[in-house]
């Protein structure tokens, strides 16, 4: 499908229907409401659809005033002149935070969660750009970590994310205007994924974080026997039997993550690993894992730029090694029951 056709299908039918979709389900509110509560205890958890309902109708409705808001914006830039400039990307950054503090502050209460942070964090006012490389197990991460940057410790992010996730109005619109790069999995032949992401990863501001997920796609297990065989086709064995000892990780792609080295040289790095977003990939899956009653676990590692070795083959012996660390910080911390107030707070 051409660039072309995928913009007019998300901003002429997916938004629309998003829309019409949320305003459907605020009308017929009472109805679903008692259908909802009267479901929930034919299935396991305390009220778990009417928990999963309501978290649901908030993402759809926190969507669908995104998008009225980001036409107004689009209209107040001189019908997109101006949407570009610093002054409107700080205004994009600010309704981001906002609208993320909000969904959390609500989210967290109804599926009694309690998010918390481990090792040294980033700095509250930074003073200079880190390459942030997280592992990605769902959607859901990704969310908690723009929560985190923007919220916690006052950054704002440049990303880069799977293609398919353009599919979302709210994000597509939203990163198609502030520093951010949505990528193929498997890119098209002549396609410079590098050069991209090290286009994106330059001119960094000091609060700027620069926001990867190596592994190239959410975790799964055949994905995660797709990456020990890629390896193995490229003759790359000793790193093939290192994988197959990562357990919870898939094994980095470092294409793009040293690009970004190479393109940020005044970057630290954060590697950040978590538990409790884990295998959330289909409808299917929330509807199993969205965790309830339980502890999110972010833990953080902030590397100096001094301590990362020089050279492509150094590099990626490093990555490989940081990435079986944080395979092994996963193993030993797995999600744990939420104390009797769920809440949010950094360490």
């Amino acid at each position: 499908m051409s660039d072309g056709v995928r913009w007019v299908l998300q901003r002429f039918v997916v938004a629309p229907l998003l829309v019409g979709a949320t305003v459907a389900l605020w009308v017929t509110l009472p109805l679903w409401l008692i259908a909802a509560a009267a479901l929930s205890p034919l299935f396991p958890g305390r009220l778990r659809v009417l928990r999963i309902a309501w978290v649901a109708l908030l993402y759809l409705s926190a969507e669908s005033l995104l998008l009225a808001v980001l036409l107004a914006l689009w209209l107040a830039s001189g019908f997109g002149w101006r949407i570009r400039s610093a002054y409107f990307a700080g205004i994009h950054y600010e309704l981001v935070e906002g609208t993320l503090v909000l969904f959390f502050r609500e989210a967290r209460r109804v599926l009694r969660l309690q998010i918390t942070t481990d090792g040294p964090a980033p700095q509250r006012y930074p003073d200079h750009p880190v390459l942030v490389c997280c592992r990605h197990a769902g959607p859901g991460d990704s969310f908690i970590l723009m929560y985190a940057l923007l919220h916690w410790y006052n950054r704002e992010p440049r990303v880069v994310l799977k293609d398919t996730l353009a599919w979302d109005p709210a994000i597509s619109v939203l990163l198609r205007r502030l520093p951010a790069r949505f990528i193929s999995p498997n890119p098209g032949r002549g396609e410079d994924l590098e050069g991209h992401i090290a286009a994106l990863a330059q001119g960094l501001d000091p609060n700027d974080a620069f926001v990867i997920f190596p592994e190239g796609g959410n975790f799964t297990p055949a994905r995660r026997e797709r990456a020990i065989g890629r390896l193995r086709k490229l003759g790359l064995e000793r790193m093939a039997q290192r994988a197959e000892g990562m357990i919870h990780v898939l094994a980095p792609r470092p294409g793009g993550f040293l690009a970004a080295l190479e393109a940020a040289p005044e970057a630290n790095v954060l590697m950040v690993a978590h538990t409790g977003l884990d295998h959330m990939l289909t409808v299917a899956d929330v509807w199993r894992e969205l965790p309830m009653d339980k502890q999110i676990t972010m833990r953080w590692w902030e590397v100096p730029r001094a301590e990362i070795p020089e050279g492509r083959e150094a590099q990626i012996e490093w990555l490989f090694t940081w990435w079986e660390r944080v395979d092994a910080w996963i193993a030993e911390n797995r999600p744990e029951d939420a104390p009797p107030t769920g809440s949010v707070a950094p360490a």
